[in-house]
């Protein structure tokens, strides 16, 4: 399974569902990256992705974006195939 990293803060709702959806498809480790307690980690983020809000998640490479993104991924039967590392 491809490492899952996730920029978060500690009261966000969509980080939490996001979180919960990953773990539904079998995923057992996030890295989580909390750009509340440490700006220097926002910074970051927002070079990688161009984004501000959270949470951008990061499956392997490969940058889905937000919770909404990583929704609609799953709806179109995208998600388990790139946490298994085949190729989109």
């Amino acid at each position: 399974m491809q490492a899952v990293k996730m920029y978060t803060t500690a009261v966000c709702p969509y980080c939490q569902r996001a979180k919960m959806l990953l773990k539904q498809r079998g995923v057992e480790h996030i890295e989580e990256v909390r750009v509340d307690t440490d700006p220097a980690q926002r910074d970051e983020m927002m070079k990688l992705t161009g984004q501000r809000t959270v949470p951008q998640i990061f499956i392997g490479t490969t940058h889905v974006g937000g919770c909404d993104d990583l929704m609609a991924l799953d709806g179109r039967g995208g998600l388990v195939p790139l946490l298994e590392g085949q190729p989109q």
